[in-house]
């Protein structure tokens, strides 16, 4: 593994390292990765940085604990009840920190991998998929159990119905059991679903293929993706025929189409 980078911010933690162009990132706050409101900008403040630097290409989402991420932290909400607004201006912040979170992963430039093992719930199951991909052990378990305390996950709701069909996502939201990663596959939630001796590896093996790849053209693309992903047919084709054309004038599809005519690897300039 490459250098330990290690970021505090009181009792809240993450714990970072780089392989080669792969930066994992691990929620390690005991002990339940909750998503207070420092820990969820600390989050953000992570994955900003990890796109800032060029060297990075992958970014791998993970926890350190048992739990991967058991949602926002509600002893934190609980307790912001006494302020005269009976929390409202808290709450206000928290969601809205909780959304800067996850569009940060989506409108992240390079890919991120939700590196799953324990439970994911509530947000946590929000962040699962928010991520790009998301590799699960079969110990992971996951959860929109709002509704049981009479909080229905409607933040949590916008991620899941972007990734699973309606009536699953519902039943999620509704029923607020819990789903195991076998179910999770099914359903579009989880890419696979692996032991957990080898989850690591398998995580790692899905980066360094990524990586692999020209910077620039996985960036056109991912961002490609969301944005079609929103418009009418007609305008989804209009938008990526324009990407299309943009990305033929890289230097790194001409490198690329070159490379593959000539039977040689690419070298990539990430432009």
């Amino acid at each position: 593994m490459g250098e330990v980078l290690k970021i505090e911010h009181g009792t809240e933690t993450l714990r970072i390292t780089q392989e080669g162009g792969v930066r994992r990132i691990a929620m390690a706050r005991p002990p339940a990765n909750a998503l207070s409101l420092g820990f969820m900008e600390e989050l953000t403040n992570a994955l900003t940085a990890a796109a800032e630097d060029r060297n990075v290409r992958v970014v791998v989402l993970a926890s350190d604990a048992k739990v991967f991420c058991a949602g926002h932290d509600l002893k934190e909400m609980q307790a912001a009840r006494d302020e005269a607004d009976k929390g409202r201006c808290f709450f206000e912040k928290t969601f809205q920190r909780c959304a800067d979170l996850m569009q940060t992963i989506v409108r992240l430039r390079v890919p991120v991998i939700a590196e799953v093992n324990g439970v994911a719930t509530a947000a946590g199951c929000q962040l699962v998929a928010s991520c790009d991909l998301a590799i699960a052990s079969e110990e992971a378990r996951f959860a929109t159990p709002g509704v049981n305390i009479g909080l229905f996950c409607s933040t949590p709701m916008v991620a899941l119905s972007r990734n699973v069909h309606r009536k699953h996502a519902m039943e999620m939201l509704l029923t607020g059991e819990t789903t195991d990663p076998t179910h999770a596959r099914e359903i579009g939630l989880v890419n696979r679903v692996v032991p957990k001796q080898y989850l690591g590896q398998v995580v790692q093996k899905y980066a360094e293929t990524i990586a692999s790849k020209s910077a620039f053209t996985l960036k056109i693309g991912k961002e490609a993706f969301y944005r079609q992903a929103e418009l009418p047919l007609s305008e989804a084709y209009k938008e990526t025929a324009r990407v299309m054309v943009e990305n033929m004038m890289a230097k790194d599809a001409d490198e690329g189409m070159s490379a593959f005519i000539e039977k040689r690897t690419p070298t990539w300039v990430d432009e």
